[in-house]
């Protein structure tokens, strides 16, 4: 029923009702309801074209509010539904004339944890309050009024979900007279509270991460198990809902592509909060109790782990990791933590940290993010070793070669960071920085700390905190070619680097033995050696200074990351042969992994090799991709090793892993097969997706790095 790579299958703990479901959830049933109501329509609003885009938008949001159609099904323990299939889109699910208005928000963790503890009366009295201040100008008063418009518009729809639940669901109805608008006062109202507020931002397009959700539960199921108000199984079905209907956006025949499942909508579990105490409660057992049993990847789930972490649950974090699907993936916390403090945030910010739904971190509640991708081996190919021309290079050694390097690429991040500061702010004439107006965002800026004290909006410099993370791509590929350039020209002296270029461009046609010397006579970055992984670090090292050197130029932060997030294969057919042995078009490494094929030493060389990478200068994140057979987790064993893993991950200094367990021949299966597999469940890069709904070329990589598995 749900796909596993264990011969066992996955643990039966919920109850059949419960699981079925689920299955109609993962199999598509409500995504294709959602389909079918695609928007709603604005033709209707008087006076439309004649509004300002705040007050267009705030139109949109009081109509879905209004007419969006309500779900309610009979197994469900928790209310509200995202029930509109544009949203599934990343646009707000209102037209006019036929076509979608506005775009919506991602990349982002609201603070739900604040909305839970004060509840939304509290912070509709924060709004009325600023809004009656004198000293408003007009762009202010007018987003206050748009908050105002958010509140009344989830009122709408709590009322119209409680006249649908008063005489059929009257166990529904019951939570909903006190959830979201005043704190709840135990675990189920918890939920529902968590739940109603996450699908009302999803119903109105936007795709938030949740965040920390055994921080914010666990204080109520620890209280009503303790009173006996609630026994453990009891909450795991009710928790289960709020998963279940997490996957309310899949359908049935999914176009691929990159894949479904990647609506952001991720959980961090574990850690320390904000007083230095370790999270890790019940509710954390729980979530992972839901995933191992339903197999459902639309949370992708991050645990910060550190020396504390109890090992009861790293142990329980092994037995669902090895069922494969990749939900669950690790974060170095000590690592994060002294990453933080050292880009300038207090240590009980730095506590707080989640991620935007991704893995990228960010302080929840707190941050507009957003990262600007580029690929960093293109730039050495074409700007640097100029691969396509047959000018004479100038480089006569290393040094002078790398220096270059750096030029073109500081050119790039200068440029970006430039970029992102003329497209959100303009000067007043005398250096003072002014937030350009942007798209009207309401909805989401309710749930931001700092837009309401500032009265500015979630894309004009509300929150507490504007984060744009220039991201490295192809780092260890640039960091292979560095190494094979100074082996192969200046110390070896088997080809001048004009002649190695002449080579690239022919793509190594009629050099085939000095190309399997390259690929197999060194060794590269990801096999624990230190001379190889020295080229690599030593990018990302000088990668962060020329990034960092940008904070302070404006009220912008600028964090350097490395990511590929699957363009390595938008990206191959750009680039050249490479001067390790790679040919034109071949699909290089994902993230700050190493590049296919060049690790031959296990996953231990492999996490070592990563953990040297200087990952406390990354504080935007540097991600780890680790696939496994699934013969290596088996057993006693294998739960074992995973530990290990993780116990090894952390010790070195890592940053985030995300591991994934999988069967290449049931990968190859499921792609003459899809319609029998389609629960199966990968980890693609940074999300989740089911392996059918990903198009040939993300279907061929993935078969091609797991038959390589270790």
């Amino acid at each position: 029923m749900f796909y596993s790579v264990c011969a066992q299958g996955r643990p039966v703990r919920l109850c059949e009702a419960t699981r079925q479901f689920a299955l109609e959830s993962l199999n598509g049933k409500y995504g294709d309801e959602a389909m079918r109501h695609w928007a709603v329509s604005l033709d209707g609003v008087e006076g439309f074209g004649a509004l300002s885009p705040m007050r267009q938008y705030d139109a949109a949001i009081r109509e879905i509010a209004r007419c969006a159609p309500l779900r309610v099904t009979p197994h469900e323990r928790v209310c509200g539904a995202a029930t509109l299939g544009a949203a599934i889109t990343h646009n707000v699910p209102a037209t006019r004339g036929g076509k979608l208005v506005f775009p919506s928000i991602s990349h982002l963790t609201l603070g739900f944890d604040r909305a839970l503890k004060l509840g939304v009366n509290a912070m509709e009295r924060e709004i009325r309050e600023r809004a009656a201040d004198p000293v408003l100008g007009a762009r202010q008063r007018a987003f206050l009024a748009s908050l105002q418009n958010a509140v009344d518009a989830l009122r709408v729809w709590h009322g119209r979900y409680l006249a649908a639940t008063r005489e059929t669901r009257p166990d529904l109805y019951k939570l909903l007279l006190r959830v979201p608008f005043e704190p709840p006062e135990n675990f189920h109202q918890a939920v529902q509270a968590l739940w109603f507020l996450f699908a009302f931002t999803r119903l109105c397009g936007n795709w938030p991460g949740i965040g920390r959700i055994d921080e914010m539960l666990g204080e109520f199921l620890e209280r009503d198990l303790a009173s006996g108000a609630l026994t453990l199984e009891e909450a795991r079905e009710i928790l289960a809902s709020l998963f279940i209907k997490g996957c309310e956006w899949i359908e049935s025949e999914t176009p691929t592509g990159s894949g479904d499942a990647q609506h952001y909508q991720n959980i961090v579990l574990g850690g320390l909060d904000e007083t230095g105490q370790e999270v890790t409660n019940a509710v954390s057992y729980l979530v992972v109790d839901i995933v191992e049993e339903l197999a459902i990847g639309d949370f992708p789930i991050t645990v910060r782990l550190n020396p504390g972490t109890p090992a009861p649950f790293k142990r329980r974090l092994a037995e669902a990791i090895r069922h494969g699907g990749g939900a669950i993936a690790l974060y170095g916390e000590p690592l994060i933590l002294d990453s933080l403090a050292r880009f300038g945030y207090s240590r009980e910010e730095a506590l707080r940290f989640a991620n935007d739904g991704c893995w990228e971190v960010q302080i929840p509640g707190k941050t507009c993010f957003s990262y600007v991708p580029f690929d960093a081996l293109a730039i050495f190919l074409h700007d640097t070793l100029r691969v396509d021309e047959e000018t004479p290079l100038p480089y006569g050694d290393f040094e002078e070669l790398y220096r270059a390097y750096l030029r073109d690429l500081g050119a790039k991040v200068d440029a970006i960071c430039a970029g992102a500061i003329a497209a959100r702010l303009e000067t007043d004439g005398r250096g003072n920085f002014r937030w350009k107006e942007a798209l009207p965002c309401g909805v989401v800026s309710l749930f931001e700390e700092g837009c309401v004290e500032n009265a500015r909006s979630y894309l004009e410099g509300g929150p507490r905190y504007t984060v744009i993370s220039p991201h490295i791509g192809g780092a260890p590929d640039v960091g292979n070619s560095l190494l094979a350039i100074d082996r192969l020209v200046y110390r070896e002296k088997r080809v001048t680097l004009d002649e190695l270029r002449a080579i690239l461009r022919a793509n190594w046609e009629g050099h085939e033995p000095l190309r399997q010397y390259v690929l197999n006579r060194y060794t590269y970055y990801g096999n624990d050696d230190d001379a190889a992984d020295a080229y690599t670090a030593r990018l990302l090292a000088d990668f962060a200074a020329m990034t960092l050197k940008h904070n302070g130029e404006s009220p912008i932060l600028f964090p350097p990351g490395v990511s590929t997030f699957g363009r390595q294969i938008e990206w191959a057919p750009s680039r050249a042969a490479t001067p390790f042995g790679a040919r034109r078009g071949d699909v290089l490494a994902p993230n700050a992994s190493p590049t296919p094929g060049t690790d031959e030493a296990g996953a231990t060389a492999l996490i070592r090799s990563y953990c040297k990478l200087g990952l406390g200068r990354l504080t935007c994140g540097a991600a780890l991709d680790v696939k496994l057979l699934p013969a290596l987790a088996r057993g006693e064993n294998g739960a074992n090793a995973l530990v290990a893993l993780m116990d090894a991950f952390v010790a070195l200094g890592g940053f985030f892993m995300q591991i994934d367990i999988m069967d290449v021949d049931a990968l190859r299966a499921a792609r003459e097969n899809p319609q029998a597999y389609k629960s199966l469940s990968v980890r693609v890069s940074g999300w989740n997706a089911r392996f059918v709904t990903l198009n040939e070329e993300w279907q061929n990589m993935i078969i091609e790095r797991t038959a390589r598995g270790m």
